[in-house]
């Protein structure tokens, strides 16, 4: 009874986007209209492209799937885009899932029995798999075969599943969190870093022809400015700045309409939104610069901590407006100007133990 269960909620982990068709749903499928469909298609990235294309060429030499894969980053980066364009360049089917999906070693039997030869598994957010699921997803990406419990008790017996031989394409955000045996299962690691001013006008040109969306250079520069370094900010800017023209200047698109849509954001010139300014306001005007702990910046702005350690922070310190020291968050020069407040001489001083 277990086993048939589990088999079922396999399959149900299983229904996630292929290579074709694309994704169900308007916003799924006009995502999927917008991925690079090749590595000649495909802006930034290049070590990790390059690296890629050295693996993908000596396994069509060879005839063979693709070694494991693990890319890492921040989310928008493209870690879902190059897992497809593996499957493109392979030619091969691209199964997608989470790791919170895999609840039990029924749901991965499940994904890994129906995978043909070479086909590969995207398993997202990969670092949230539960502990018991991952052993199990050792024995399938080293011997590609898999041990499955049946019932409990005196009844318990072990069935041993063979499964093709596939290609694990990871991704995660918090590598950190990955167990050291998953970790170094993968044949290559490659991290996905921001995208270059110069890049993401690439992309914003691209999503413009794809979208069929008159946009001048200076709007593409303007966009690309206030992106954050991540191409899914930039086609979510640009999503908004076309409704904007639809809804206010008639469907004509202008660096001013442009300026007008962003400022509607609260997006200024520097890519800042209203939440990074209102953590910056409250460094400088409640705690005269720092330094003070996450928690209790998460409080005062009222926004979750995992949010702002997440989403606001890294483009933060990035960007050079704050630091993280061992006594907390410190205010630099560049941000008590984006706070719009004068330092006092003390400011930032921390007392080292």
């Amino acid at each position: 009874m277990s086993e048939k269960k589990s088999s079922v909620k396999g399959t149900a982990a299983l229904r996630g986007p292929l290579n074709q068709p694309p994704p169900d749903g308007p916003a799924a499928a006009a995502e999927a209209v917008l991925r690079p469909p090749s590595f000649d298609d495909f802006t930034g990235q290049a070590k990790t492209v390059e690296r890629l294309r050295v693996i993908v060429g000596a396994a069509k030499a060879r005839g063979e799937a693709l070694n494991h894969v693990l890319l890492s980053g921040p989310p928008g980066l493209g870690k879902t885009t190059l897992a497809f364009i593996l499957g493109h360049e392979m030619g091969r089917k691209v199964r997608v899932t989470s790791g919170p999906v895999i609840e039990k070693a029924g749901d991965l039997a499940g994904l890994l029995t129906n995978l043909a030869e070479g086909d590969i598994l995207f398993i997202d957010e990969i670092h949230r798999l539960s502990k018991t699921v991952e052993e199990y997803l050792y024995s399938a990406m080293e011997d590609f075969r898999i041990d499955i419990l049946i019932d409990q008790g005196p009844n318990a017996r072990s069935v041993r599943l063979t499964i093709p031989r596939f290609t694990l394409v990871g991704a995660t955000t918090r590598t950190g969190l990955l167990t050291a045996p998953l970790r170094s299962r993968f044949t290559l690691q490659s991290r996905l870093d921001y995208y270059s001013r110069e890049e993401l006008v690439k992309i914003v040109r691209r999503t413009c022809r794809l979208v069929k969306m008159d946009l001048d250079d200076h709007g593409a520069q303007v966009i690309a400015a206030r992106a954050r370094g991540t191409p899914r900010i930039v086609n979510n800017l640009l999503h908004f700045v076309r409704d904007y023209a639809h809804q206010r200047s008639q469907g004509v698109i202008t660096a001013a309409v442009v300026e007008a849509a962003l400022e509607l954001l609260e997006i200024d010139k520097a890519g800042l939104d209203e939440m990074d300014k209102r953590i910056l306001r409250v460094l400088a005007h409640n705690y005269k610069g720092g330094p003070v702990g996450v928690n209790t910046i998460a409080v005062a702005v009222g926004e979750e901590e995992h949010t702002l350690e997440e989403v606001h922070e890294p483009f933060l310190i990035q960007e050079g407006y704050l630091q993280r020291t061992p006594q907390g968050r410190v205010l630099t020069e560049k941000g008590w100007k984006a706070a719009g407040v004068v330092p006092p001489a003390n400011a930032g001083q921390t007392v080292l133990l």
